[in-house]
């Protein structure tokens, strides 16, 4: 491995098929699907009823119990990922050569919801000290640097959808630029709450398949409904190659190559013809040093909704072409619902998975498929590759693409 390559040496994850990083990869392989009927709060007046919702989560077996109360679900869940990633041991560089690139797209947009609400109907009008650090988008970052005494650059990453990506990017230009030694990249969301679910169930883009949670999710399928809302968080840890091999690091993967761009298109639709996705993921395959036929799995963003799906796969398409020699692609958005900017690093975790293990997770529910894609389909498929990619887009046209090479 090159001494200048980034190196992955630590992963984590929180969703709502499993947590830590045996659970969710078993969890994948075995078709499992964490969508289910709204638990967090009585959903029944309102027209989407079901969610991914992270389940058995305990927070007091991450955090330390004076947090709990002052954290938002979005921030406990980063913690919970940062912690399986950097492991019971000290931090991987000096704490000043050390940084931490957070993404994600709402941060406590579910804790504001519900203080809103909280303030409207009371009769004393009073909101606790920690309201505004519970809401912060940068607040998981400095929760988890305060922990561990990471002192190095901190940034937080808000690209919407794309964000858990584009996370991973920005860690990537920090250790290229030689602003750190290690970073580590967190993605975390939860945004479960009436406002939201009002907002998107008004936008035609969620699934409305109430009575029949685990096949609301439906990607590439010509039956598909729109997404379902998922949460959790998503930890990896980038180091130099040179860095990680001098302290005798177990490498799990290399981060090969990493691309963002924008569609300029529209706030809310994808450009139709998937062109700028198309260009973001041969920008990827070229800072890695690839060719289209290197890739042998893509984890889509897939994510059920018509538009999304079709530009992505025209985008694909573009890139890969079709037949037999394309790649293989599959959406874990059937399982794990869509994790906003958690997504975009569980699902990286995926590839790297994929490609120490031999095994490509499947598309649930994908029983008609529409697209022109080499689609994995409902069971996991044995298949050794040596190069996967990751796509997260976003509202706003935010595209983001991550290759991976197996060491």
């Amino acid at each position: 491995m090159d001494a200048n390559a980034i190196a992955v040496t630590g992963m984590g994850v929180v969703t709502p098929v499993g947590i830590g990083v045996e659970d969710y990869w078993n969890a994948l392989l075995a078709g499992r699907c964490g969508v289910g009927r709204i638990t967090r709060f009585d959903a029944e007046a309102l027209a989407v009823k079901i969610a991914a919702e992270v389940r058995d989560f305990r927070p007091e077996d991450f955090l330390p119990r004076r947090l709990i109360s002052q954290t938002d679900s979005f921030t406990q869940f980063a913690y919970a990922a940062a912690e399986q990633a950097l492991g019971s041991g000290g931090l991987p560089a000096a704490p000043e050569r050390c940084g931490i690139v957070m993404g994600t797209a709402m941060a406590g947009i579910a804790t504001t919801a519900a203080t809103q609400e909280m303030l409207t109907c009371a009769v004393h009008k009073n909101v606790g000290p920690h309201f505004v650090p519970r809401i912060l988008a940068n607040i998981a970052a400095g929760q988890i640097a305060i922990a561990r005494n990471i002192r190095g650059p901190s940034l937080t990453i808000s690209t919407a959808c794309a964000s858990g990506g584009d996370a991973i990017s920005s860690a990537a230009m920090l250790l290229r630029a030689g602003e750190a030694d290690a970073v580590l990249v967190v993605g975390a969301e939860s945004i479960l709450c009436p406002l939201v679910i009002y907002s998107l169930a008004n936008a035609q883009v969620l699934s409305r398949a109430n009575d029949t949670p685990e096949l609301a999710c439906r990607p590439f399928d010509r039956q598909r409904s729109g997404f379902v809302i998922g949460e959790g968080g998503g930890a990896l840890l980038l180091e130099t190659a040179a860095h990680a091999t001098a302290r005798g690091a177990e490498i799990l993967g290399e981060l090969a190559g990493w691309a963002n761009n924008s569609d300029a298109h529209h706030v809310t639709d994808p450009e139709p013809n998937g062109e700028r996705a198309a260009d973001c993921m041969r920008a990827a395959l070229s800072r890695a040093c690839m060719a289209a036929a290197d890739i042998g799995y893509i984890n889509a963003h897939g994510t059920g909704t018509c538009a999304g799906d079709a530009a992505e796969a025209e985008a694909v398409r573009r890139v890969f072409g079709t037949g037999d020699g394309a790649p293989r692609v599959s959406s874990t958005k059937g399982a794990t619902g869509h994790m906003m900017g958690a997504g975009g690093v569980t699902e990286a975790i995926a590839c790297l998975l994929a490609l120490q293990r031999g095994a490509l997770p499947p598309t649930l529910n994908l029983e008609q498929p529409d697209a022109p894609l080499n689609l994995v389909a409902r069971t996991a498929e044995r298949r050794q590759i040596a190069a996967a990619m990751s796509n997260a887009f976003g509202f706003g046209g935010q595209n983001s693409s991550l290759v991976f090479r197996r060491v």
